[in-house]
Formats: C-alpha cells, structure tokens, sequence
C-alpha cells in the first residue's frame, strides 16, 4: 500500500513539474533548476550525493532541483511523520541541443555552442585541477 501511494505521489510530481521522467528517473540538466511541484507538504530534503544535485526548499510545497555536475544519485522527500512521499534517481546530464563533441585519438573535448563554441564549464574545472 505505501508503494502506490508513493508511486501516486511520483505521478502527481511529475505531472506539475518540467522534469523529465524517464522509468522511474528524474533528468535534470548540469547547471540547471527544475521546480518540483508537490501535492503534499514536505518536512525534509534528502539528496545521495550533494555534488551531483542540490535540492532548495522554496516552499512546503515546492523544492528546487539543480543539476551539479553529471552523474546520478536520489532524492527522497520525507513528511511530517517521517514517510517517504518520493524515493527516486536523479541523473544529472548534459543539455545535448547545442553541443559539440570534438575526439582526438583517446582525448574527447566537449563544446557549448550557445551561439558561439566555448568549452564546456564542466571541462575546463577539470583541466585545472
């Protein structure tokens, strides 16, 4: 019985929010806020891996998602009581409309073409560490 109502639960959020669904997955672009609209107040927020995504509570109603950096992890929303009302995975990926994909021999660049080409963010954070 509390599997459905959590799955209700899932349909109803993603039915009045913009994130995607895809068997049970949350998509969310890196750098990105999607806005969660829930028909039942949550006490708290609980992300696997803050460094993939990060959830604000703008409301009891609404949380903000954004994706960090690309990977996956969950989110679980708890009532008052402590009852999950969500339980899901969170994949965290790259917005692929405007991107260019550049490979030389084992080196892969990856470029943001929004309009002009630039190396993408996540990128260049790699190559200075």
């Amino acid at each position: 019985m509390a599997t459905a109502g959590a799955g209700l639960a899932l349909a109803a959020l993603l039915a009045a929010s913009p994130v995607q669904a895809d068997e049970d997955m949350l998509r969310v672009y890196m750098d990105h806020a999607r806005v969660l609209k829930l028909d039942r107040p949550v006490s708290k927020v609980i992300i696997g891996n803050s460094d993939v995504a990060d959830a604000t509570v703008a409301d009891s109603k609404t949380i903000v998602v954004t994706g960090r950096s690309f990977g996956t992890t969950n989110i679980v929303l708890l009532d008052i009581d402590g009852n999950a009302i969500v339980d899901e995975r969170i994949l965290v990926s790259i917005d692929e409309g405007n991107t260019v994909r550049i490979f030389r021999q084992t080196s892969r660049s990856v470029l943001s073409c929004t309009p002009n080409c630039e190396v993408h963010a996540a990128q260049k954070t790699a190559a200075s560490d």
